[in-house]
């Protein structure tokens, strides 16, 4: 791909966590360039830290060194107005959708909060319209959640809603952690094509995920991340079918038939 300008740079970026009188560096002097328009995927297996870095990147933990900048600007998140103004470009989906929504807000409140996060100005039909459009996205129906709260959907729906939250929001960069873990195997391909399709706006997106056979399908670039450090990282076909670290070779074994299953060999 063109790759656009760099919209998300980080130097040695880590994060400490202490236990008592231990530490543990979940994420390691990490660097990395995302890119306008880029598909990236962070692999890695369970407590690998990409879900930390994925939450350092949102502005959701604070890095213990290193710095970040964003579009060539040292990234400051000191005070909630810093934070709104940098989430009006860069949002998330996480893994566990239910720990992303106030839970005493209901349905409608929580979109509308995404009219209002835009600064637009829209009259009620008008706000109708676009809720209603979002969820139709996701093949949800607004009329029949609109008066729920969010612990009367299930795990598949709440998901379904973050990501109309994102056709709502129109982010610069959007992160998505496993985005479609609770939804059933019919709908993931819908899904992920609803979001690759969001990408062509020039969307950067970056995929959080153990799944090395959707990072080679969906991915311009992958970084491989082991242990809290990134152990290899670049183009995706080169990463994949030709990869130099020991973790990757062993991730891609892991998955024996990925070339086939993908139609890419």
């Amino acid at each position: 791909m063109n790759k656009g300008e760099v919209l998300l740079q980080g130097s040695n970026v880590t994060k400490v966590f202490s236990y008592g009188k231990k530490t543990k560096a979940a994420v390691n002097e990490v660097d990395f360039a995302f890119h306008e328009g880029e598909i990236i995927s962070i692999v890695g297996e369970s407590g690998s830290g990409k879900t930390t870095l994925a939450k350092i990147l949102m502005g959701l933990l604070k890095e213990t060194n290193g710095t970040i900048a964003y579009r060539g600007q040292a990234r400051k998140l000191r005070n909630h107005a810093d934070r709104k103004k940098y989430w009006k470009d860069i949002q998330a989906i996480f893994q566990d959708p239910f720990s992303s929504f106030n839970l005493f807000h209901k349905v409608e409140k929580l979109l509308l909060d995404c009219i209002s996060l835009r600064g637009l100005t829209l009259s009620k039909e008008e706000q109708f319209n676009k809720m209603k459009e979002a969820c139709s996205f996701v093949n949800l129906k607004f009329e029949e959640l609109y008066n729920k709260y969010p612990f009367e959907l299930s795990g598949g729906q709440m998901q379904r809603l973050m990501i109309a939250r994102i056709f709502m929001l129109h982010p610069k960069i959007l992160i998505a952690d496993e985005p479609t873990s609770m939804i059933d195997a019919c709908s993931r391909s819908t899904i992920l094509d609803m979001l690759l399709k969001r990408s062509e706006n020039n969307m950067t997106i970056i995929f959080i995920t153990h799944d090395v056979g959707l990072a080679y399908y969906v991915s311009d670039t992958i970084y491989i991340m082991k242990k809290g450090r990134i152990v290899e990282s670049g183009e995706a076909e080169e990463v994949i079918i030709n990869p130099k670290h020991r973790y990757t070779q062993q991730l891609i074994s892991d998955v024996p038939k990925i070339h086939e299953a993908w139609n890419l060999a």
